[in-house]
């Protein structure tokens, strides 16, 4: 079974909430240099993800580029680019590395069956469809659009029609 390490994980639901909170203050008519950058600590409260391993992710999605830090009282992590512009692929290969499906299909060179083997072929497929499919989706589509938020469930106003 292919599957996101908790860590990959977390550093897409990182960027999910800092592109969600650069859209609700561009929504507001905040410029985002004017909101300030988001803090680990908010983040990781967000999402319950542990403070130090978080920290840990947002350091490494810095040095590949992907986020921007910023020292001082209202520093924390903003996007270095718009959301848009950021795959998931990205994000997981910098988090996880290169993404092989397989032993076979790796940097190192071929395996000790290469010459034998009759699945490297359809494999090697998959593995670039896989990377296609998640160099297509950009963090700014993992954003539930605000009429798709649930309502709250009290409190608000009500309007009775008749």
């Amino acid at each position: 079974m292919l599957r996101l390490t908790k860590k990959a994980d977390y550093g897409l639901m990182a960027l999910k909430y800092l592109a969600e909170q650069a859209d609700l203050a561009a929504r507001a008519g905040a410029e985002l240099h004017l909101t300030g950058a988001r803090s680990a600590k908010d983040i990781a409260e967000a999402y319950h993800i542990p403070p130090q391993l978080l920290a840990k992710i947002l350091q490494t999605l810095t040095r590949a580029g992907l986020l921007v830090s910023h020292a001082g009282t209202n520093g924390g992590y903003a996007l270095a680019r718009p959301a848009s512009s950021i795959s998931t692929f990205e994000v997981i290969r910098a988090i996880d590395g290169p993404l092989f499906i397989t032993s076979c299909i790796t940097i190192h060179g071929p395996c000790d069956l290469a010459g034998h083997c009759t699945i490297k072929e359809p494999l090697r497929k998959v593995n670039e469809s896989i990377t296609r499919l998640l160099s297509d989706i950009s963090v700014s589509d993992l954003i539930e659009p605000a009429d798709q938020l649930p309502a709250p469930m009290a409190g608000g106003l009500v309007t009775i029609e008749r």
